[in-house]
């Protein structure tokens, strides 16, 4: 199928940016691969499909349309839970085996599903509340989960009433959950570990009564009661944090750290090495890996790090190989890069950061390693490391386990490709997706130092009104080796801009200066980079760019960064569609904002000189803001203020709510309009000569 582009917005919304219909959420096992895949393209609902290794043969495992015909509202906790994943999907979108595969337990509308793989039957257990996040035994006997703020247990046969293994009646405390923080920026989104043993789970208790409680209102439904959020914001109180070993029947043995100093629980791991805990101290200076005692509480330093700017949290760091080895990424100052340690031993080479530790190897364990562009995945083990895939470029994933290795792969042309390799041979999951669409411009790629960028051109003779189209902040990169990563900057080529797509400072993947660049200016180096990456190009592509119509299109970080833009530099930028903006870093949360520009009460010269609100009066450009009003991440007080800010000096912009919208814009109808309506205002305001 071959989109035209008067055709892409709607498709694009529809498939939820060409996704739905692919393979995704891979275990792998001995025997076969679990993962989960919706029937087609414009289809949302996930189900569970086994791959058998001998055979290659695909087969449905849990349908959730069959499971429950009338599926329920997702519990408000489930889909808070999703938010802070940014899961567009519906179905089984998750879910957790035992040991051996040979059970995969899930929740559907709330209720506790258990399959059993071989059989491929599955059955709903008895549980009074909505049920969150179950995951089974290791032995796979019994399942634990979350409901009512409490920790639960339940044989997986469902043959005896659950036992409440954690819990409280202050409505403020909860077990087993992670908190706002640790899902949103610290990519732990789980709350309960089980022992290797089956015996014993450590199990997180968050009490977030010190949060200050925020509202996010609809007001598009005046009876509508607004719905608390407890939101802690940059300079505010934190939840209270601890852990406990908590055995089956319900008795605590809590784990002693100094929870003053390192107030962040940001990683837990338990295998048959040891159990591990991830701590930081609040302004992320400190980071310390304690392995625990289980019996008693005591713990023993592992590992300790510290940096005059930050230690960056790593996916999956600290683990063990499985050889015992403890393996951890490293901030290695004498290369400047983000490397992997083995017992200390440094074995990923520089000149790549390490971003993710992947999983265990029998040798090692698997690394994802990012440079400017693209992300290789490598055996990390004693004496170096061995790459896992033959392309330099593209964007890989990998998972193990029992000899099977699953690894997903984006490269350049069109397409994702997956691909599981076993004892018994090579076999490629099928794919229910449409393949994003490739349009008729012209492709451009270049970096200088830092900056990477990619250029696409329409036909037709130049110069052309430019758009720049960044995230252009810390933690994530959009110039990839991944040409399905960039559709709708090609789309708005097709559209008669010169499209720019440039990362800059504070992207990943090109050494720990380039990251520390923000370290205390989230305003001036992010802008100063899309202003470079202009001249580059422009100086490399003589003209193709008109320069007297320069627009800048974002969200959220993006949108922070395109108000930005024409606020301090009309000089450069002419027009700006700023989505779901950060106007305001006292509106943000701790652990993402005090990272970059610390304490406000210490630092409020940064937090004044990366805001935008006192910049309102220097408006003379259009600038568009759009906002989610239930947004709970990037609040719409954000734009409010800013709107408010504008209006009180007098300068005309546009402000675009959107009702029921949260972050995300997973409704089709909206996130299509939306792209329209960016690309209507854009060409108003930079097409005429």
């Amino acid at each position: 199928m071959r989109l035209t582009p008067e055709e892409y917005p709607l498709r694009q919304a529809a498939t939820q940016r060409f996704s739905l219909g692919r393979p995704r959420s891979f275990t792998a096992g001995a025997a076969r691969v679990l993962f989960v895949r919706s029937s087609g393209p414009v289809d949302p609902v996930h189900s569970l499909w086994a791959l058998d290794l001998a055979s290659g043969e695909e087969r449905l495992l849990a349908d959730p349309r069959v499971l429950m015909p009338a599926p329920a509202d997702l519990p408000a906790l489930e889909a808070a839970r999703r938010e802070r994943l940014r899961e567009g999907g519906a179905g089984i979108v998750a879910y957790a085996c035992d040991r051996r595969r040979t059970i995969a337990v899930f929740a559907l509308g709330g209720k506790l599903m258990v399959t059993h793989v071989e059989s491929g039957s599955t059955e709903q257990l008895a549980i009074d509340g909505a049920v969150l996040d179950p995951r089974p035994s290791p032995d796979g006997r019994l399942v634990a989960y979350v409901a009512d703020d409490a920790l639960w247990a339940v044989e997986a046969g469902g043959h005896h009433a659950p036992r409440r293994l954690a819990g409280e009646l202050d409505p403020a405390v909860s077990w087993g959950l992670a908190e706002f923080l640790a899902a949103e920026e610290m990519d732990r989104t789980r709350g309960f570990w089980w022992a290797p043993d089956s015996q014993r789970l450590a199990v997180a208790r968050v009490d977030v009564g010190p949060v200050a409680t925020w509202w996010i209102a609809g007001p598009v439904d005046p009876d509508a009661e607004p719905r608390p959020q407890r939101y802690p914001a940059a300079g505010t109180a934190n939840a209270d944090v601890s852990l406990a070993v908590v055995d089956l029947q319900g008795r605590h043995t809590p784990v002693a750290w100094d929870r003053i100093a390192l107030p962040y629980l940001a990683a837990v791991t338990w295998d048959q090495h040891g159990l591990l805990v991830t701590l930081q101290s609040r302004d992320q200076r400190h980071l310390v890996v304690l392995e625990v005692d289980p019996d008693s509480g005591a713990t023993v330093e592992r590992v300790r790090e510290h940096d005059d700017t930050w230690v960056e949290l790593v996916h999956g760091s600290p683990t063990f190989d499985a050889a015992g080895r403890l393996a951890h990424a490293v901030q290695d100052h004498a290369t400047g890069w983000r490397r992997m340690a083995l017992d200390g031993e440094l074995v990923t080479p520089p000149g790549r950061d390490v971003t993710a530790v992947l999983g265990s190897h029998e040798d090692g364990v698997l690394v994802a390693l990012a440079d400017h562009t693209s992300t290789r995945v490598a055996l990390a083990r004693p004496g170096g490391c061995e790459w896992l895939d033959d392309e330099a470029g593209g964007v890989a994933w990998t998972t193990a386990d029992s000899g099977t290795l699953v690894h997903v792969r984006s490269g350049p042309g069109p397409g994702t490709t997956w691909t599981v390799t076993s004892d018994h041979g090579t076999h490629r999951p099928r794919s229910a997706a449409e393949e994003a669409p490739v349009f008729d411009v012209a492709a451009h790629a270049g970096s200088h130092g830092d900056i990477a960028w990619r250029l696409y051109v329409p036909a037709g003779d130049g110069p052309f009104p430019v758009l720049l189209d960044p995230y252009g902040g810390p933690h994530a990169r959009r110039v990839l080796d991944a040409d399905d990563t960039q559709t709708t900057s090609t789309w708005f080529a097709t559209q008669g801009f010169a499209v720019i797509v440039a990362d800059g400072a504070g992207a990943p993947g090109r050494g720990l200066a380039c990251e520390r660049a923000v370290h205390g200016d989230l305003a001036g180096p992010p802008l100063q980079a899309q202003i470079r990456v202009l001249e580059l190009v422009d100086a490399a592509h003589p003209g193709v760019l008109d320069r007297s119509r320069v627009g800048i299109r974002g969200w959220s970080f993006g949108g922070y960064l395109a108000a930005l833009a024409v606020l301090r530099r009309p000089d450069v930028f002419h027009a700006a569609v700023a989505g779901a903006p950060v106007t305001e870093w006292l509106l943000y949360d701790t652990h993402y904002t005090e990272r970059y520009l610390g304490d406000p009460a210490e630092q409020p010269e940064a937090y004044l000189a990366s805001s935008l609100l006192g910049d309102a009066a220097s408006l003379e450009r259009p600038l568009l803001l759009i906002h989610g009003l239930a947004d709970d991440n990037v609040v719409v007080a954000h734009s409010l203020r800013l709107s408010r800010a504008l209006l009180e000096a007098g300068r005309p912009h546009t402000f675009l709510p959107l009702s029921g919208v949260t972050h995300m814009t997973p409704q089709a109808e909206v996130a299509a309009n939306l792209l329209v309506l960016q690309q209507q205002f854009l060409q108003e305001h930079l097409a005429p000569r």
